[in-house]
């Protein structure tokens, strides 16, 4: 049987990541993602995703739980990154289909009538995408390592529900991310990066945050982020650094020491989402992209790409993939409003119906 992590798709933007030996990491292995004839259409950008009902009520209010991806039994994702007006690129995206295979209530729990899928497991997504700064090296490790990291965390345990268990888990995995990076073989003293990861299960999104890369839900009509940035505009994150002994001085703006515009970079803050039949797709982002777009335009952008590139589907008029069409435009609109920083864009499709090529390299 394949192994679990063999179908990855890490996007080191950045040349210089072959260069980095990352250490062993150790640990028991999740269970394989694949399904049970041992294929997967993860190369092909796509990740089959089981039914699995949602756990809130039916969007008609009759008070019965539905079936999240009834009709929507997989995602599919696209990526776009341009180096902007940047001198190099240091943004790196690590896209990891079925990196895990857990049963419903391992990420969130069925409770409609009909499920038959509680205990049965399905393939749990990873997407992560980490904003280098001073250089590539720390964001092109968390592309190779964290998601691997995760996973074994995740086999050691911790906390008595589902959701603390991922809390958990996702907080030890940055934590070991930090102390390898200690070692200064990997990466200077003055090299950092954010990391945005999001984890797609059947019946939930589960978005770890540290920085100022975002990731915003098109649920319907509305933008729902998902993550909150760690900026010197939230009151909570100032006092905290100010009672950490930071400075924060002034160049261009507030910055951290008189250099980051984040105020975070190890301690993630963790959200849980449950599934609707109503969303549309999550997009991932670096700041190259939010800086310049708010997140109902970038919300709108995306759905409506994403609209008529299936409708031309439906008339064999197109060979573009939606979500890649989607973080395409995505990106033209942030350098037609001309953002001055390396742009990362993730779409994930979460009413993909059909089988079809959704990754580019």
């Amino acid at each position: 049987m394949a192994h679990p992590f063999e179908a990855h798709h890490i996007l080191n933007l950045c040349a210089p990541c072959d260069s980095i030996r990352p250490p062993n990491v150790s640990g028991k292995r999740p269970a394989s993602s694949f399904s049970q004839n041992g294929n997967s259409n993860s190369r092909n950008g796509e990740a089959p995703i089981p039914v699995c009902p949602n756990s809130s009520l039916a969007a008609g209010g009759s008070g019965v739980p539905t079936c999240v991806g009834k009709d929507n039994k997989k995602v599919s994702w696209g990526r776009s990154s341009d180096v902007g007006k940047r001198s190099g690129m240091e943004d790196s995206l690590a896209i990891v289909p079925g990196f895990m295979s857990l049963s419903c209530k391992q990420v969130g729990g069925c409770t409609a009538p009909e499920c038959t899928y509680a205990a049965e497991d399905s393939p749990v997504h990873f997407f992560g995408l980490y904003d280098g700064h001073g250089g590539p090296q720390v964001s092109c490790y968390c592309a190779r390592m964290l998601h691997e990291m995760v996973a074994e965390e995740w086999e050691r345990g911790g906390g008595d529900e589902w959701s603390k268990w991922w809390e958990v888990a996702l907080r030890r995995a940055y934590g070991r991310a930090d102390d390898a990076l200690k070692d200064r073989a990997l990466a200077p003293y003055s090299v950092g990066s954010t990391s945005l990861v999001v984890v797609v299960s059947p019946c939930q999104i589960i978005a770890a945050n540290c920085g100022d890369s975002r990731a915003v839900l098109c649920r319907g009509t509305q933008a729902i982020p998902l993550t909150v940035d760690h900026k010197l505009d939230r009151q909570d994150e100032l006092a905290r650094i100010e009672e950490a002994g930071g400075q924060i001085l002034y160049w261009q703006g507030p910055r951290v020491e008189g250099v980051l515009s984040m105020t975070r970079a190890i301690e993630p803050e963790v959200t849980f989402t449950t599934r609707s039949d109503e969303d549309e797709c999550l997009i991932l982002a670096s700041d190259g992209l939010w800086d310049v777009l708010s997140n109902e335009q970038v919300v709108k952008v995306a759905r409506n790409s994403l609209r008529e590139e299936r409708r031309k589907a439906l008339l064999n008029d197109s060979s573009l993939p939606p979500a890649h069409s989607a973080a395409d435009s995505l990106l033209c609109c942030a350098l037609a409003e001309y953002s001055d920083d390396n742009i990362s864009i993730i779409v994930v499709d979460l009413k993909s119906r059909k089988r079809r090529h959704q990754y580019r390299h």
